[in-house]
């Protein structure tokens, strides 16, 4: 088996062709880590959700690092590290082009909603739920592979 570091290129394939991550943010010095759906564009991660935990920390903390993995075949994996910072984007004016992206990039898949509008089954505390698109601006970024010896 050998390990090497990805490219920037290879690192952008990784992010591309993968959907899934997992978000890790902070509060006060504690690590919270979940995963969620993600779209690639440019220098940023495009994802949604409804208002909870990951949501309310990253406001507080947006500084935040993505896994995203690919497993090849056997033993082989790839991996990618984003070390980014949150940008909420908002219904209004200002907002309306970048939030109309983010939605174009994830419709692209059937069920891109899915994953961020679910909440676990808990009564309401009311009949009103906050949805917001996200961006995580890519500050960082790295990866490495494992392959099998050829």
């Amino acid at each position: 088996m050998r390990i090497r570091s990805l490219s920037t290129l290879e690192c952008t394939e990784v992010l591309n062709l993968n959907r899934l991550g997992r978000l890790g943010c902070a509060k006060d010095g504690r690590p919270y880590v979940v995963p969620f759906y993600f779209a690639h564009d440019d220098n940023y991660l495009y994802a949604f959700s409804m208002v909870g935990k990951k949501i309310e920390w990253m406001r507080l903390n947006p500084r935040v690092s993505v896994l995203v993995e690919e497993h090849v075949q056997g033993r082989e994996w790839k991996s990618v590290i984003v070390d980014g910072r949150y940008e909420e984007l908002p219904d209004r004016i200002g907002h309306i082009r970048e939030r109309d992206h983010a939605w174009s990039l994830l419709s692209r898949h059937f069920d891109w909603w899915e994953p961020g509008s679910l909440k676990l089954v808990t009564p309401p505390l009311s009949d009103h739920s906050d949805h917001v698109f996200f961006r995580i601006w890519i500050e960082q970024l790295s990866g490495r592979e494992i392959k099998e010896d050829e």
